[in-house]
Order: C-alpha cells, then sequence, then structure tokens
C-alpha cells in the first residue's frame, strides 16, 4: 500500500458530501483565525478521479450511494494549543473509505505522509472520521429489536484500528467534535412520500404548525440578532457551549463561488405574528443539505414551530437539488438519561436512516505534549470546531 499527497490551494478542493471538507469551509476557518491547508490524496497507481482506487469498499447502503460523491481532497485545519505547539485537525474527513480491514493502517501511511507538510509544532493530527463505524455493522451488537448497542469499550475500538499498523499509534479521542450519530434523508422521492416516511407524530405537529398559522421565512444578517437570543436561550436550558455572534456572522458573510467546492449557509425563522420562536442555520453544500444549529423559544412552543421550520428546511433542500438532509446529531440509541435523546426522539421522528459513524481518531507526533494535551482535554471541555 502506497499513498502520495499532493498539496493545492483550498480554493480547489473538489465537491465532496461534507460540508467541513470544502473550500468554504476553509474560507470560513482562515477568517476564524486559523491556517488551512489542502491535500490531494493518490493512493497506489490511482490516476482517474472518476473512478475508486483499487482496495476500495462501502459497506452500507446509504455508503454506497455517497460512493460517487466522496472526495479524495482533503482539507486540514491547523490550531494553536499554546507557544510552540499545535494540532492538524481533518474535520470529516478523509472522505474516501478503505476497506474496513485496512483502516488503521492507511490511516498510520496517511498521517506519516503529511507529517512534512505540517508545522515542526504539530503534536498531533485529528482525524474526525465520517466513515460509518463498523461496529455499526456487526449484528452482535444489536437487540432482537433491532436497537443499537454502541461502540465497545476505547481499548477494544483501538485494538481494531491498529491491528497490523507498525507503530500503534492510533489513539481514540477523549472526545468527539463532530456528531458521531446522526439521521440522513433521503430527498430523492417526493414531499408527500417525505411525508409518508415520518413517524405520525411528527407529521401531525408539522401539519398542527401550519394550522395555527407558524410562518417560517428565510432571513439573513438582520435578523441573526434576534436568533441569536433564541439560541442563547436554548443553551442556557440545554447547558449548550455558546459560539459567539461572529462566529454565526462569519458563515452567514463566507462565499466561494469562485472555488471547485462552494457552500451556502441559510437562516431560517419560525414566526408566530411576526415574533421569531424558531430558527436554525441550514447548509448546502453540493447535493448535501446539513442542518447546522437550531434554536427554539419557550414562548408558543405549543405552535410547534421547530417542526415548521425544520419541514420548511427540509423542502427547500428539495428544491436547491440535494440528494440527502443530515440532522447532524442525535443520541447513538433510545436512552432516557442520554443528554441527546430528547434530539434522538425528535430528529428519528422525520424517518430517515441512522448513521454511527467512527468520530475523533489522533495519531500523536510528540507522544509526551500529546499525553498533556489530552489530559488537560478530558478535564475539560474541548474547542469549537
Amino acid at each position: 500500500m502506497q499513498i502520495a499527497l499532493e498539496p493545492k490551494r483550498t480554493k480547489h478542493i473538489e465537491a465532496g458530501i461534507h460540508l467541513q471538507q470544502t473550500a468554504f469551509w476553509g474560507r470560513l476557518k482562515k477568517q476564524q483565525g486559523r491556517q488551512a491547508r489542502a491535500f490531494d490524496i493518490l493512493e497506489e497507481n490511482f490516476k482517474n478521479k472518476g473512478a475508486p482506487a483499487p482496495g476500495i469498499r462501502f459497506t452500507h447502503e446509504l455508503a454506497k450511494r455517497e460512493s460517487a460523491r466522496a472526495s479524495r481532497d482533503m482539507l486540514v485545519v491547523i490550531r494553536s494549543l499554546g507557544p510552540d505547539a499545535d494540532m492538524a485537525y481533518v474535520p470529516f474527513g478523509p472522505e474516501w473509505l478503505p476497506d474496513e480491514e485496512r483502516r488503521g493502517q492507511w490511516l498510520e501511511l496517511l498521517s506519516e505522509q503529511i507529517r512534512p507538510h505540517l508545522p515542526k509544532s504539530c503534536v498531533f493530527i485529528r482525524y474526525d472520521l465520517p466513515w460509518e463505524s463498523p461496529w455499526a455493522m456487526d449484528k452482535t451488537r444489536y437487540t432482537e429489536n433491532a436497537v443499537w448497542l454502541g461502540k465497545p469499550r476505547t481499548g477494544v475500538r483501538e485494538m481494531r484500528m491498529n491491528f497490523d499498523t507498525k507503530h500503534w499509534n492510533l489513539r481514540k479521542a477523549p472526545t468527539d467534535l463532530l456528531p458521531t450519530d446522526t439521521v440522513i434523508l433521503d430527498l430523492s422521492t417526493d414531499r408527500d412520500r417525505l411525508l409518508k416516511r415520518m413517524k405520525p407524530k411528527t407529521r401531525y405537529n408539522i401539519r398542527l404548525s401550519a394550522r395555527k398559522g407558524v410562518r417560517v421565512r428565510e432571513t439573513g444578517i438582520k435578523d441573526l440578532p434576534a436568533w441569536y437570543d433564541i439560541y442563547c436561550e436554548t443553551a442556557g436550558r440545554h447547558g449548550m457551549m455558546l459560539n459567539d455572534l461572529d462566529y454565526f456572522k462569519a458563515a452567514l458573510e463566507v462565499k466561494a463561488s469562485d472555488s471547485g467546492s462552494p457552500a451556502s449557509i441559510h437562516l431560517l425563522l419560525a414566526e408566530v405574528d411576526e415574533k421569531p420562536v424558531a430558527g436554525i442555520m441550514l447548509a448546502i453544500a453540493g447535493n448535501r443539505a446539513t442542518y447546522l444549529y437550531g434554536a427554539s423559544s419557550q414562548k408558543k412552543s405549543h405552535y410547534m414551530p421547530s417542526y415548521a421550520v425544520q419541514w420548511a428546511a427540509i423542502c427547500k433542500s428539495k428544491a436547491a437539488g440535494c440528494r440527502d438532509y443530515d440532522l447532524f446529531g442525535i443520541s447513538p440509541h433510545p436512552d432516557p438519561y442520554h443528554p441527546m435523546y430528547g434530539l434522538y426522539r425528535f430528529k428519528t421522528g422525520f424517518g430517515g436512516d441512522m448513521i454511527h459513524r467512527q468520530g475523533c481518531w489522533d495519531y500523536p507526533y510528540d507522544k509526551s505534549r500529546y499525553d498533556l494535551y489530552r489530559a488537560s482535554e478530558m478535564a475539560g471541555p474541548s474547542f469549537v470546531t
């Protein structure tokens, strides 16, 4: 197995299936003061970008649909950890999926190949892998009612990932920065069928919001403060970490229309009597739409505005030509004690396929300093991506 990397300008990143691996995302990170670097991954004698490289396969039905849309490009974001210390972060990348039996070997080789292209002060590289977890395809990890039991303990996962690697150096990160468990809707059908695939209560709440006169409109920067107030209320209610207002302003303002992988962020507000009561940040990149951030007020919650704005986002995504819609984050199974169980109940109501990704994996270059950072990360909240 051989891998070659070719550095390229971030504007030349080709369109894939994840917003976080686009030229748009690279520009957003640069505007936020971080370095962003792009690479083309060349494996073995692979030349034709229109076909899979030898040894590549997709195991899940959704992954098979995505195979033609996965990019061989990789965006890397550099973040400072302190004086003379950096980390390299690959958000939802690499997109291209190696065979399950050689994922660890492939990541090890990729990590060593990319090392000369990173700052000398780089302590480790972190991959936020979008690949579906191999444990999600293990029948023994499901109950008789087809409920997934989740991933095994970290030691078992690290043993599997490092099998047949040279250095046994891949570590499961203490935290997963992007959602590992999600629901993805197939938008390739008509609206009536989309509604039919939903749970009855979800369909009812969408129609109830319409009967009660909830109005959803797309807006922009001028209404961002109103949305942000609701976002802060939501974060306080659920104990969530907050992004500042400038973060969302930058997301709405950044443009990448002159690049190989543009994207757009849309702000949708649900209103009752012309007053915002719920809203979402919707991202459209290529033919995938992603529900990035949501907010809802407790005022008029019985009008079901969260269902109205979600349905409006789904319809907008379909009209924009998107093939699927990522609801972006749920609990891995229906556990009432899980902090994301409420999101599980809400989002699975819209139908779709549940996906369980592999999450964040680290490859340390400086093990002593990596252990120090790892300990501090385990002791407190992680950074926002």
